[in-house]
């Protein structure tokens, strides 16, 4: 894969800083923040203006700053999505084919518990907005060739396909406990079960599972 997809870093329009004044700035931010907290709490589908509200700014002022959704979305989940770019060139760039496919998941499951709105933002199709659309191509590109590497190394099954990793992230994102810790934990423990089992060789026993996470039978409760 070409060097210059890598380590992108999308660009939303409408969003640049320069010759901002403060309080437009400081408008900038907050409106940031209240969508930062806003996704994550109720998805990406959230109102524009409840995200207005939660900011503390107008309607307009947000639009002004953001003129789409998709810009908005683009630039709260930015520095996500270049750590995501990342991710899958040190995965391509791994000499052992199944280390860097078992890595990639591990990474981009850990990411997606810690920051849940970020796995929406990079499934979802922006026609709009070409960076996070460039980093979403990227990353199914880099998985497809992660894919075939580990199974001509004969390390990944023959059945699996690259919409299995849609289903271990959807699985991955319903983990609920009540802290980002205990996600954290329970998503690593869940991950490497299903590594294992996605693995044609037999799991090394130098190689245990993770910690139990600290979860009860109803986690919910």
């Amino acid at each position: 894969m070409p060097a210059a997809s890598s380590r992108m870093r999308p660009a939303a329009a409408g969003t640049t800083t320069a010759g901002l004044r403060a309080d437009a700035l400081h408008n900038r931010n907050r409106i940031l923040e209240a969508a930062r907290e806003a996704f994550a709490a109720r998805g990406l589908d959230v109102p524009m203006a409840a995200i207005a509200r939660r900011a503390g700014v107008g309607v307009a002022t947000l639009y002004r700053r953001f003129p789409t959704r998709e810009s908005l979305i683009a630039e709260v989940f930015s520095d996500e999505l270049s750590v995501c770019a990342s991710v899958i060139d040190d995965a391509l760039a791994d000499p052992d084919p199944w280390r860097g496919f078992r890595t990639l998941i591990e990474k981009l499951t850990a990411m997606q518990v810690v920051e849940r709105g970020f796995t929406v933002a990079l499934l979802a199709r922006f026609s709009s907005e070409e960076g996070v659309e460039d980093v979403r191509a990227h990353a199914e590109q880099g998985f497809a060739e992660l894919v075939r590497r580990a199974k001509a190394a004969g390390r990944l099954r023959a059945d699996f396909d690259r919409s299995d990793l849609t289903l271990l992230l959807m699985a991955n994102g319903g983990l609920a406990t009540g802290s980002p810790e205990g996600r954290l934990a329970a998503s690593r423990r869940h991950v490497a079960y299903l590594l294992q089992a996605f693995r044609v060789d037999r799991p090394d026993p130098a190689d245990p599972l993770p910690p139990p996470a600290p979860v009860g039978l109803y986690p919910m409760c």
